[in-house]
């Protein structure tokens, strides 16, 4: 068999670099093995040195494009040891020439440093897939035609989204494939929870960087026809007639350590206007099971409206339904998650007076993280500046999710519905509004986000990880097919 490869790898320590091209050398597949680094040097055991900036800049593409010459390139993403599988490259070059995909990646396993193997299992990419943060693994082939030809559209001078942008370019002309096998192993560096690494994306030290995925993400928008320019439908926010003006929505199951906090501080808000505090109970078990709904009936407050489902399928989306729906919802429904707390009496004044100041059918507000004593976690506020007027109904279908604290336009949410599922219900309503309608924006923390070890996202395995991210890109890819259609005025 003739050697197809070329392979790029990044300059890592001696012995994680020696160990990596071990690994590559021996295979009759691999042409020539090329180290990116930021300066020119000799490196042994290599056939060239290629000089970068940074790994994923745009400079580093398109000089990649420009030296690879086998037909299939191999992109190494991690400054670390890799082990290729056995026959794991001739594998990988099978599919690609049976499915003519663009660019293939693999499940694989990570190795800590004691030794211990374990499952690294990656998800399939779909026209939603716009998060530029998905994981691909750290071993990316692919086919040299496509890479030369994407790379001659980059536009762009990036130093971080150089390489989302060229996947994103790649992704219009030629199909992704995942190998559900385990072709190679990698160290795992990263080794926080995964409730740890939420916040990445928003933390400010990452801004610069979220503004060049952002310009790459838009450009693929309008390239791909799915880009709305900021023009929206006016909101009849003074239409209709309700009992009370605002209801905080707390959908809750088996929270009974911090149930209370949430309720009282939805009950202690001070405002102008008339207001109520729905809690609705979801899960398997048609209520709570660990004393919750007995500590939400031990309060007493005629603006509590407790609500227990009769069926057993409602999750976090139909308990919004549900109160949507209900005759005592008020114009505006406000989102209090059963962990957490709002910042100050004054919350749900600001989330009102938003709507009528900025017109718009949905508000989010800004939340500083802690801990559940309300000591403030790093990165502290996370106020998703990267929501423009502007430009933020397409950078969300880039970020993972909108902020908080959420509220909505009550017969909108009638109209529209959240998905009756445990994760994304709110972000999958967020996209749907903000297709029609401007969604405004405080800036100013009005909302506590509490982390604590039982919090539903503080500690996911793997494959549950994987399936919440598979489900938000789902309603990525729904959301961006509904805008391509609509800008075709179909």
């Amino acid at each position: 068999m003739r050697q197809l490869i070329d392979c790029f790898l990044p300059m890592a320590g001696k012995e994680e670099l020696t160990k990596t091209l071990e690994s590559l050398k021996g295979n009759r597949l691999v042409g020539r093995i090329l180290v990116m680094q930021s300066a020119k040097a000799d490196v042994e055991g290599v056939d060239g040195v290629l000089e970068i900036d940074t790994l994923k800049s745009s400079r580093t593409m398109r000089a990649v494009a420009a030296e690879a010459g086998a037909p299939f390139t191999l992109l190494y993403m991690k400054e670390q040891y890799m082990e290729m599988g056995l026959y794991a490259l001739e594998r990988m070059v099978h599919i690609m020439e049976d499915t003519g995909a663009g660019m293939l990646y693999a499940d694989h396993y990570q190795i800590s440093a004691d030794g211990k193997r374990s499952e690294a299992p990656v998800i399939d990419y779909q026209m939603g897939s716009l998060r530029d943060d998905f994981d691909f693994g750290s071993v990316l082939l692919i086919r040299t035609s496509a890479l030369k030809e994407a790379a001659a559209r980059m536009t762009g001078d990036y130093q971080a989204a150089g390489f989302y942008d060229l996947r994103l370019k790649l992704s219009e002309k030629v199909s992704f494939v995942h190998v559900n096998e385990y072709l190679y192993s990698e160290v795992e560096l990263d080794n926080r929870k995964t409730g740890e690494k939420l916040f990445d994306y928003v933390d400010p030290r990452n801004r610069a960087s979220q503004i060049e995925m952002e310009q790459a993400c838009t450009e693929y928008l309008k390239e791909v026809g799915g880009y709305l320019k900021p023009v929206f439908d006016k909101v009849p926010l003074r239409e209709g007639d309700f009992e009370v003006e605002a209801s905080v929505m707390i959908p809750v199951r088996n929270r009974i350590r911090t149930i209370k906090d949430a309720i009282e501080s939805a009950l202690s808000q001070q405002t102008n206007f008339k207001y109520n505090v729905f809690v609705v109970e979801n899960g398997p078990d048609y209520h709570s099971t660990d004393g919750t709904t007995e500590a939400i009936d031990s309060i007493h407050d005629d603006r509590l409206v407790h609500l227990i489902p009769t069926r057993r399928d409602v999750g976090v989306g139909g308990s919004w339904n549900m109160a949507a729906h209900h005759p005592k919802c008020g114009r505006f429904l406000v989102q209090l998650d059963s962990d957490d707390v709002y910042s100050g009496p004054d919350t749900l004044q600001k989330m009102v007076d938003a709507f009528y100041a900025q017109e718009c059918a949905m508000v989010i507000g800004s939340y500083r993280l802690t801990d559940i004593h309300l000591d403030t976690l790093p990165p502290g506020k996370i106020d998703h500046r990267e929501w423009t007027p502007e430009n933020g109904r397409n950078n969300a279908l880039r970020i993972n999710g909108l902020g908080a604290p959420r509220a909505f336009f009550t017969p909108i949410v009638r109209d529209t519905l959240l998905p009756n599922v445990n994760y994304g219900e709110d972000y999958a309503l967020g996209l749907a509004i903000s297709r029609h309608y401007q969604i405004g924006r405080i800036y100013d923390v009005v909302y506590d986000c509490r982390r604590w070890d039982d919090n539903s996202d503080a500690a996911l395995s793997v494959e549950k990880n994987n399936r919440n991210n598979l489900y938000k890109d789902r309603i990525r890819t729904w959301e961006l097919m509904a805008r391509i259609k609509m800008n075709q005025g179909k």
